[in-house]
């Protein structure tokens, strides 16, 4: 069997687009596809890269991107504007070590660049081949990066989103950083959904926030952790997690005996939680690696945790060793003895910017929320409890608010489902919707549960028991149970058929083209037509 992925939302393999036949998928992210492509005129392998949030946006019948509806569509041209911006940047690059863009264009409602074809692999994938290099090959890799990004600062771009499958080894054995997907402005606004996307462990504190602080420090922040998994063998702990426990001095002291104590310490410093105390470039940075600044004890953090040992025990201020005692044992001195002092001050103004941080994100949680609920429900109208507890569990799980669960989604918040995704996700399209859950749940024993609820309600004034609020039954049993469960949310007056007005803000696409939908013309959609529809759209993903 192949272990090669299926990408359902991909555009058809084999197809032109432009000058270039689109031969394979390469791989997809939270911004966009990419696929290797053939040149049929300079014959000669491509990268092309297709922007294609899939949070704000959805691949149409026709091939075309489409916002998913209407809230989301600032925020998808919005980033489509950057997608271009970030193109036209990286095409004035020629730096060996920055993925070279040749060109870029739009089509299918979106943009695409076209980058050099890099044969070799991630850096994810050689150190799951070749664990904890040693500090020379980590040096070889690091300095041209840095190079790199620090061409990408001038410019006043961030990368945002550095990771090892980020950072490609050529087969000769030099570096190259890739997928600027998430890369914007360093002063530029932004927008709340690409804002929030992170990479955890790699992204500092102030990639949390949409007003946090970002600049070359975040960068480095990032790439930091990318060292730090290539000396440890482990992702870096993630940055809210830090803020209880701090465990990355600790684990880098261990590693004393293979690298560099310099070395050690400008990965810890790199990784620094508060962005004032890291390097506020990339040549700030490089001098420490190069031995620019003074060797410093790296377990300060870990003596609170550990038995202090004969390495663990501080030189008085007096006696501290250096390399240049004339020059710097001052400036040592004195960093000892004020240590405690700017503890005090980091962890003040840390925990402080922190707070706000997660009370805006919480903020924006409900609100997100609140309206959701508010498109899907009329005036005065209240869910059964069973529906409503049905559609909590879904709400919970769903953590982007997109309306469909992915594989991720349904192991973090539905364990017990996880392992039979294949089976939810009736439509074979790699995401569950509501429709496909319930109807899982019912065939699991759920059913049961759902009406038991509505039979042991409180029955109303009269005594009478409440009105059977059950969707009406199927009147074609060919039709699936899971979008036969998507028609009934949506049919309000509950008369077997959904007008304009009920598929308005639900099902945008069928918003747009409800008299294509609408195959008998009778100026509403019935469940078979809902389902000839579904199944089309299936037939176009396979």
């Amino acid at each position: 069997m192949s272990d090669t992925p299926t990408y359902r939302n991909s555009l058809t393999l084999g197809s032109m687009l432009h000058e270039y036949r689109l031969d394979s998928v390469l791989g997809a992210g939270g911004f966009g596809m990419t696929y290797l492509g053939w040149d049929v005129n300079l014959e000669k392998h491509v990268a092309i890269k297709e922007y294609l949030p899939g949070d704000l946006a959805m691949r149409a019948l026709d091939g075309s991107i489409v916002p998913v509806n209407t809230e989301s569509e600032y925020n998808y041209k919005w980033g489509l504007e950057r997608f271009v911006q970030e193109a036209r940047t990286l095409a004035r690059f020629s730096h060996p070590n920055i993925v070279r863009v040749n060109r870029y264009f739009e089509a299918n409602g979106t943009s695409y660049m076209v980058m050099d074809y890099e044969a070799g692999e991630s850096l994810y994938q050689y150190l799951k081949r070749s664990p904890a290099p040693d500090e020379a090959w980590l040096k070889r890799m690091l300095m041209p990066i840095l190079d790199g990004l620090a061409a990408v600062h001038k410019a006043g771009f961030l990368h945002r989103d550095i990771k090892p499958s980020n950072v490609f080894i050529r087969e000769d054995g030099s570096p190259v950083v890739i997928d600027f997907g998430s890369a914007r402005l360093a002063t530029g606004g932004t927008s709340k959904s690409l804002t929030a996307i992170v990479t955890p462990g790699y992204a500092p504190i102030e990639q949390y926030a949409g007003d946090g602080n970002q600049g070359p420090w975040t960068d480095i922040y990032a790439l930091a952790g990318v060292m730090f998994r290539a000396v440890t063998g482990e992702n870096p702990p993630d940055a809210v997690k830090r803020m209880r426990q701090d465990t990355v001095p600790a684990a880098l002291a261990k590693l004393g005996p293979r690298y560099d104590e310099r070395f050690l310490r400008a990965i810890e410093v790199g990784l620094a939680l508060e962005e004032g105390v890291r390097p506020k470039s990339v040549h700030e940075w490089r001098d420490l690696f190069n031995g620019g600044a003074p060797a410093t004890a790296l377990n300060s953090a870990a003596q609170a945790t550990a038995a202090p040992t004969r390495r663990d025990v501080p030189a008085p201020a007096a006696v501290v060793p250096t390399p240049a005692p004339a020059t710097v044992t001052g400036a040592t001195a004195t960093r000892v003895m004020t240590r405690s002092r700017l503890r005090w001050l980091r962890r003040a103004v840390f925990f402080g910017a922190i707070a706000v941080a997660v009370l805006v994100l919480f903020k924006q949680r409900a609100m997100e929320k609140e309206l959701r609920r508010a498109e899907q429900q009329q005036p005065g109208e209240m869910a059964p409890p069973a529906e409503r507890r049905m559609t909590q569990r879904f709400e919970s799980a769903d953590t982007d608010k997109s309306g469909f669960l992915s594989r991720d989604e349904l192991a973090s918040r539905l364990p017990a489902y996880a392992s039979r995704f294949n089976e939810i996700d009736s439509n074979a399209d790699g995401m569950v919707s509501l429709g496909e859950l319930t109807a899982f749940m019912q065939k699991e024993g759920l059913d049961d549960e759902l009406r038991d609820s509505e039979r042991n309600a409180a029955p109303d004034k009269a005594g009478s028991p409440p009105p059977d609020k059950s969707p009406p039954p199927r009147a074609d049993s060919s039709i699936p149970q899971s979008v036969q469960l998507e028609f009934n949310s949506a049919d309000r007056d509950g008369n077997g058929f959904l007008t304009p007005d009920e598929v308005r803000g639900r099902f945008p696409y069928i918003e747009r083209n409800f008299s294509k939908v609408d195959t008998d013309g009778d100026g509403r959609i019935s469940p078979a037509e809902l389902a000839a529809l579904r199944n089309l759209q299936k037939q176009r993903l396979q």
